[in-house]
């Protein structure tokens, strides 16, 4: 049987390139080379922290029946090589994104009320490639369900593609805000999901987006993606950071639209409420690693709303592939490094341990 490379997780701190046979491309999947893929916040929790979404060592996931090792990845663009029988409308030769997550249609299950009300992102079954699916995107091939593949529009490159994955959470997460153009918005942190959100508020015809951040360099990277002000932060902090209010009311007096909590800090939290509009919105972005302290006070007596999202649906790959095919959206500004599959480990899993402020997204490219 033909082998291909794949970085694998073996438990907590152990992730290592390993020779895998090919396995078969079934009726209703495509094999797709690996051009790009990218390394996620999850990856890095997982290699320091996990098995946190990989099943546990000596377990199978419920719905997909993979165990460790898993081979890691999910963000990730390619080329189809390979098309079973029983799949619609995808070719040899095509350029793709990939929506990673799992859901009832690729279990061949009958959808459930979330996959029938348009929200598969939160199916009762999911899983997600390159945590808990069969396969992952930091790895020469992989063979994935044909739901999975978002065909690339015109002017769209493969390494561009990659970072379809990181932008659809940002599309999400505003659509589900509920932004309308000319909302003003404040954004709680300038890492990559951050800085997201705002090169997809600025295309999308924001007013203002002020920017929080404590690190100089991601500073930097979100004053060269538009941001109407930034705010250079001392760490955390309790109650809100007067400076972040200060600006935001510099701007729009009576607070913003939307604020966006992508940091998931007490202080952070608390100054998403302070800084909003009465009616407004604040936006938890973050996934926590502890409980926070929040008055409900703080949204029933000005009507301000609280919510959260997660992940993205097909059309989130699609408004951010249009947007990046139109120039709306520099995507390749975050690429801050592109690195062999040989060279994920030291190049790009510890580079973004030690070195994380430096980095926006660091690409793996496995044929480099």
């Amino acid at each position: 049987m033909p082998t291909y490379k794949a970085l694998r997780f073996h438990g907590q701190k152990d992730i290592r390139i390993d020779s895998l046979e090919e396995r078969p491309c079934g009726p209703r999947e495509v094999r797709v080379a690996v051009a790009f893929c990218g390394i996620c916040g999850t990856d890095i929790h997982e290699f320091l922290g996990g098995p946190i979404f990989v099943p546990a060592q000596g377990s199978k996931h419920p719905h997909t029946g993979v165990e460790m090792p898993i081979t890691l990845g999910h963000e990730f663009s390619g080329t189809i090589t390979e098309v079973g029988s029983e799949v619609p409308g995808f070719r040899v030769g095509q350029e793709i994104a990939v929506n990673p997550t799992v859901d009832d249609r690729h279990h061949g299950q009958e959808l459930c009320a979330r996959c029938r009300n348009g929200r598969p992102n939160i199916c009762q079954r999911w899983a997600c490639y390159g945590l808990n699916g069969n396969g992952g995107g930091l790895a020469e091939q992989i063979v994935i369900d044909y739901h999975s593949v978002i065909g690339l529009p015109n002017g769209v490159s493969l390494k561009s593609a990659a970072l379809a994955e990181p932008l659809s959470v940002a599309s999400h997460m505003i659509r589900l805000a509920n932004f309308q153009a000319n909302n003003n918005v404040l954004v709680l942190g300038a890492g990559p999901i951050g800085l997201a959100l705002l090169l997809l508020l600025k295309a999308w015809n924001a007013g203002k987006v002020i920017v929080s951040e404590i690190a100089a360099a991601r500073a930097e990277k979100a004053i060269q993606f538009g941001a109407d002000k930034i705010v250079t932060t001392k760490g955390p902090a309790e109650g809100p950071n007067d400076a972040v209010v200060d600006a935001v009311q510099a701007i729009a007096s009576d607070g913003v639209d939307i604020a966006f909590d992508a940091s998931g800090i007490q202080s952070t939290l608390d100054t998403a409420f302070a800084a909003t509009r009465p009616g407004g919105t604040v936006f938890n972005v973050a996934i926590h690693e502890k409980a926070l302290k929040l008055n409900p006070n703080a949204v029933t007596l000005q009507e301000k709303r609280y919510m959260g999202g997660i992940c993205y649906t097909d059309d989130d790959f699609h408004r951010v592939l249009e947007a990046i095919a139109s120039g709306k959206i520099p995507a390749d500004d975050m690429i801050t490094s592109v690195v062999p599959l040989s060279e994920a480990v030291s190049g790009g899993f510890r580079e973004l341990i030690d070195h994380k402020d430096r980095h926006v997204k660091i690409l793996i490219q496995p044929d480099k």
